[in-house]
């Protein structure tokens, strides 16, 4: 029902999007679409409130034309549940009929009672809001509504127009139970609007229909060959002409008309095709005077239907209320404006249809109705869809990205030079670091200087500005609405913020000014100002009516960037403080990182260094799926469990299995897994590389994450080929590690996706990119991380990336001392004096009484509980580790002796002697450890002697 993706329903689509998930390709883009701009506006799914308006004209122009299909669409559908609203151009319901009268009973006063407002701004996704804001038909079903209380409806909607002037005014929609959604109900619909459409066109101006009468009585004595449909002449549609060439043509006769003048213009089309427009009065026996617009086809183009004038024109009201009659008299003579295209000469009056004359139809062709009007109508006509084609450009061009300073900008260059010469745009400070302003006239900063030239000195863009309380600026600000200046010269307010500025920039000819206050939600965002040189005439009303409303239009979009920008703040701030505050001491690798958030949106991308016992050191990388405060939220958890699992010195793919098991938990407790079983929302990748600097063996192992890049000593990177494992949270499936001996001074470059994958952009590009980068075995890891990020990272980046990069060092082979011991009681006393010796002969006098006992300790117990082959190591690294290893499974457990205890003490000397001990299992049994410090405990050996005192000897 409406969805792309096979193996997705709708409400799981929706589920995942309002958990931040990404459900591109699953869902309609109109849906989504209207998604999106639903939670832009703040709206929620559980609450979205309709403003009820009881002042509705219920007996107005849109209603008298659609009762008489109301009716019949009720009685096509009696006894079916079927809900038939009429809505206005608001999205507020005028009118609703129901198949079955019972329903009215039953339902919820929003569903039954004219008066409320669905427009998508209040309801969110739905039929009559999505229909005004696609200006097409549209149908909704189930889950794709944005409001929860409308889950169990389908609609169909489409918006009603005005024949005349193109406007919507208003909505038909057919609301009904999902499972009686049938592709015929859109001819059907299709096919009331269109009837009611008929009918608007019925009420359309007595003016213009006497003109047109006129126009048909003239042309009453036509050719018998000419072309009519029901006896009249034939207009442009099923001419062979398609929707653009009318559109051409009929805003060239526009233009013709506004002008008033007597002319054949040839007009050309797409594809070197030429057709002429005929321009000539017309007078109706009333004496209203007009102007007629006939296109000469050529005579294969025939069955053609009368159009009317304001046709070309899809927003002015009707012609009667445009503009007053022309006063009686003549209409203006002389030659037309010339056009673009080739005109042919003027030629005088004739009767229609008479042939050869000069600029008529000649034989083999047929003049057609195009468009026949008011020349005061025809110019405001002209104006109004300049002014509506500049409001339909700015909702595409305005409003592209979530950045408050470009959207911004947006706004100023859609003004210039169609409506202003130069713009200049002042926002607070708080605005623009994504706050909401407590005093919009306090703070200003110049966030935008845009115009014709470059030269005109206005403050500068980026500075704060001071205005005064009298400039028009802060006037709208303080008032809520915009304030026109046609004369700056005389403007006193604005004159006197800067006398000598103000004259700088009436030398640069600028002569007047709009200012129009940024307002969304009731909240003043800004002020822009819009200034007119080139143009003699001042603004006026209309300019000012079209600031306001491209000001608004702007305004809503700023906003949702300023929201953006703070939420987008807090996500990264959040963000930060998950991710490692600094990189733990350690000798193994040689660490420089990076985190660069997606330029959008803030993800779930991590990484950490964590130190392990035996010197070795585990890096992690890794990525959650989705974007926002979830995602970084899960990373948080995520890492954590991390850390704390390689702390307990599991291999990379105990470490990811146990990952894994966690990332489904976190789905069945959030309740994201439906009862298919399929994955939930939460996902992640996620790469484990664990290196020994003692024996430089690297482990990796990876959960659906890229694999590292691997750049040696000798210049040569490599991507290593690792398992691929699946994803964190499919569940059920093993992870394998693979194994590599790293010569000394190699580089592992860790990153997430975000670093070569993208929409636009070929991975293997982007891999050879990072090759590259790397290819130089000199650069220490910081200079590396620099020119990574400079060859690779994108400009613009899609996605949140993190990058590590660690330099391995190896353990001196002399600070390594390990002897093999067979299980006998006996020799624990030859182990302590060969470890006094290697002591003594690496400078750590301070620490042999302590290290003497920790080991005979861990030696007896490794004789008394484990197994052989036993052998003990020393690393001499930051600190002094000591190991001994057996064959044994059994882990020792740390306990408090009673005081009539002989034994039972000896873990707890451990213990209290080293700074941390554990146990490490491997393949062949086990390592006890303990990591002592290089300088004695203060009070020297006598000191950590005290612990000893009423110990029975080992």
């Amino acid at each position: 029902m409406g969805l792309v993706g096979a193996d997705i329903g709708p409400v799981r689509a929706r589920e995942e999007f309002l958990h931040g998930g990404t459900v591109e390709g699953t869902v309609r883009s109109p849906i989504l679409d209207s998604w999106q701009r639903s939670r832009s506006l703040g709206l929620a799914p559980e609450s979205c409130e309709l403003p009820y308006r009881p002042d509705l004209d219920l007996d107005g122009r849109l209603v008298r034309a659609a009762t008489p299909v109301l009716d019949r669409l009720q009685a096509r559908f009696a006894g079916r549940n079927m809900n038939v609203s009429l809505a206005d151009g608001h999205g507020a319901v005028l009118q609703r009929r129901f198949g079955d009268t019972s329903l009215v009973r039953h339902l919820a006063a929003i569903q039954s009672v004219p008066g409320f407002v669905f427009a998508e701004e209040f309801a969110g996704t739905n039929g009559i809001g999505l229909a005004l804001a696609e200006r097409q038909l549209i149908n909704v079903y189930g889950a794709e509504h944005f409001a929860e209380r409308s889950q169990a409806n389908a609609c169909a909607a489409v918006p009603v127009r005005d024949p005349l002037s193109g406007r919507i005014e208003g909505v038909l929609c057919f609301g009904f139970p999902p499972t009686d959604a049938d592709a015929a109900l859109n001819d059907v619909i299709s096919r009331a609007a269109g009837a009611i459409e008929r009918r608007l066109l019925e009420q359309s101006s007595t003016r213009e229909r006497a003109l047109l009468q006129a126009y048909l009585d003239a042309r009453s004595g036509a050719p018998a060959g000419e072309a009519t449909v029901n006896g009249q002449p034939g207009g442009l549609a099923g001419s062979g002409l398609d929707w653009r060439d009318e559109m051409i043509l009929k805003e060239r006769a526009t233009e013709l008309i506004s002008a008033a003048q007597r002319a054949a213009v040839e007009v050309p089309l797409p594809g070197g095709r030429r057709i002429t427009l005929l321009s000539r009065p017309v007078t109706s026996p009333s004496g209203v005077e007009g102007v007629v617009i006939e296109a000469v086809l050529p005579s294969p183009h025939q069955h053609l239907a009368v159009l009317t004038t304001a046709e070309s024109a899809p927003g002015p009201p009707a012609p009667q209320a445009l503009a007053p009659a022309p006063p009686p008299g003549p209409l203006p003579g002389g030659a037309p404006e010339r056009p673009a295209a080739p005109e042919r000469p003027a030629a005088p009056a004739r009767p229609p249809g008479a042939p050869g004359a000069a600029g008529q139809p000649a034989d083999g062709a047929a003049g057609r109705l195009v468009l026949i009007g008011e020349p005061g109508v025809g110019t405001y006509a002209v104006a109004a869809r300049r002014r509506l084609e500049l409001l339909s450009e700015a909702s595409t061009r305005i409003g592209t990205t979530l950045d408050v300073s470009r959207t911004a900008r947006e706004l100023a260059e859609m003004a210039v030079p169609r409506l202003a010469d130069y713009v200049t745009i002042d926002l607070p400070e708080a605005v623009l670091r994504g706050e909401e302003p407590t005093d919009p006239r306090a703070g200003l900063h110049r966030t935008v200087v845009h115009g014709i030239r470059d030269d005109c000195p206005f403050y500068p863009a980026g500075e704060p500005v001071d205005l005064r309380p009298s400039t028009p600026q802060l006037r709208c600000l303080a008032d809520g609405q915009p304030v026109l200046e046609p004369d700056l010269r005389t403007a006193g307010g604005w004159i006197a913020q800067d006398p000598a500025h103000a004259r700088r920039l009436l030398g640069h000819d600028i002569h007047s000014l709009i200012a129009v206050p940024l307002l969304a939600r009731g909240i003043a965002l800004g002020t822009a100002s819009f200034y007119r040189s080139r143009d003699p005439a001042p603004f006026g009303d209309d300019d000012l009516s079209l600031a306001q409303e491209l000001g608004t239009r702007a305004a809503i979009c700023i906003d949702n960037a300023r929201r953006f920008t703070r939420e987008h703040a807090m996500v990264l701030a959040l963000q930060r403080s998950l991710l490692p505050q600094s990189i733990p001491e350690q000798n193994a690798v040689e660490v420089a990182h990076r985190y660069m958030p997606a330029e959008s949106r803030v993800g779930g991308d991590w990484f950490d260094v964590i130190p392990l016992s035996g010197t070795r050191v585990a890096l992690v990388v890794g990525d959650v799926v989705g974007h926002g405060v979830h995602a970084a939220a899960t990373m948080g958890r995520l890492r954590t469990a991390a850390r704390n699992f390689a702390e307990l010195d599991f291999g990379p793919d105990e470490v990811l299995t146990h990952l894994d098991n966690l990332v489904g938990r976190l789905d069945r407790d959030e309740g994201t897994e439906d009862t298919a079983g399929s994955t939930g929302i939460i996902g992640a990748t996620c790469l484990y590389v664990l290196y020994d600097p003692t024996t430089r063996q690297c482990v990796m192992a990876r959960a659906g994450h890229p694999p590292p890049a691997l750049a040696r000593p000798d210049g040569t990177v490599t991507f290593p080929e690792l398992p691929a494992g699946p994803p964190l949270g499919l569940g059920g499936l093993p992870f394998e590690t693979a194994e590599f001996i790293l010569p000394e001074g190699s580089r592992l470059v860790l990153y997430t996706d975000g670093l070569i994958g993208g929409r636009h952009r070929d991975v293997d590009t982007a891999l050879d990119q990072l090759r590259g980068a790397l290819a130089h075995p000199d650069r220490p890891p910081e200079e590396t991380c620099e020119a990574v990020v400079r060859a690779v990272v994108p400009e613009h980046p899609a996605d949140d990336i993190a990058l590590l990069v660690a330099r391995t060092h190896a353990l001196d082979p002399g600070r390594i001392a390990t002897w093999d011991l067979p299980a006998d009681p006996a020799l624990v006393s030859g182990v302590r004096a060969a470890v006094t010796r290697q002591l003594a002969a690496w400078g750590l006098h301070d620490v042999v009484f302590a290290t003497e006992l920790l080991l005979s300790e861990l030696v007896t117990n490794a004789i008394r509980y484990g197994a052989a082959p036993i052998q003990v190591r020393l690393l001499h690294d930051r600190t002094l580790i000591c190991e001994v290893s057996d064959a044994g499974s059994t882990a020792p457990h740390l306990r408090h002796a009673a005081g009539t205890d002989e034994g039972g003490r000896g873990l707890f000397l451990v213990a209290q002697l080293a700074q941390a001990w554990g146990t490490r299992y491997t393949s062949g049994g086990k390592v006890i450890w303990a990591e002592c410090a290089l300088e004695a405990p203060a009070g020297g050996p006598g000191a950590a002697a005290a612990y000893f005192d009423d110990i029975p000897a080992l």
